[in-house]
């Protein structure tokens, strides 16, 4: 079954509900120029009431590694997604730590360019310059085809939303799915009638 990723999350009302509607991830941004970023003592409140079955992922962008490990500590996160530059050898510094990396697709995917990440997962967003995912724009799903070589479980974002999820499902066969502003009324506040209509979707993908 597809894993469900509800990215962004700010606030407890909106964890509570995503994960009570069957979402498997939540994600906290803790990049300080995006729209949907929460302090880490905010986090670590929500994440203390959240279920130990739903993994907690802390997502960054180029930040000192010291700085990761020491919010991935004190909030308890369960997975470090690296949204930005960050290099094979950046990650390898992780090795006590599940890891997540993302790739902003604008072509032609490499496998030459992934393979030198060691990572437990890989997560696959659409490009645009100077942004760090957040677009709301989705990419050519075709493009990850090739993934089909490589053994690291991939996640799927970028423009996905209740009505088109399923359909992604259906023709890539990700490990999962990860959504933010599809499910949103505004940056950092979910409308939950659309993150359940998601996960309902991607359900019967």
């Amino acid at each position: 079954m597809t894993k469900i990723k509800i990215c962004g999350i700010t606030n407890y009302r909106d964890a509570a509900f995503s994960v009570f509607s069957g979402a498997d991830l939540l994600g906290f941004i803790f990049y300080k120029n995006s729209l949907r970023c929460i302090l880490p003592a905010k986090a670590k409140a929500i994440v203390q009431k959240l279920p130990k079955n739903v993994l907690k992922v802390g997502v960054f962008v180029n930040e000192a590694p010291e700085k990761v490990k020491k919010i991935a500590d004190a909030c308890g996160l369960d997975l470090l997604q690296f949204h930005g530059d960050e290099s094979p050898e950046y990650l390898s510094s992780f090795k006590d730590y599940r890891t997540m990396k993302a790739f902003r697709v604008k072509g032609k995917l490499s496998l030459k360019v992934l393979m030198p990440y060691k990572a437990d997962f890989f997560l696959f967003d659409t490009y645009q310059k100077d942004t760090f995912g957040g677009t709301g724009k989705a990419f050519d799903w075709g493009m990850l085809k090739p993934l089909k070589k490589i053994k690291t479980p991939f996640f799927v974002s970028g423009g996905l939303t209740p009505d088109n999820v399923c359909g992604l499902i259906k023709k890539i066969r990700p490990f999962g799915v990860d959504v933010s502003s599809g499910v949103e009324k505004s940056p950092g506040k979910k409308d939950l009638k659309s993150v359940k209509a998601f996960i309902d979707a991607a359900r019967e993908g």
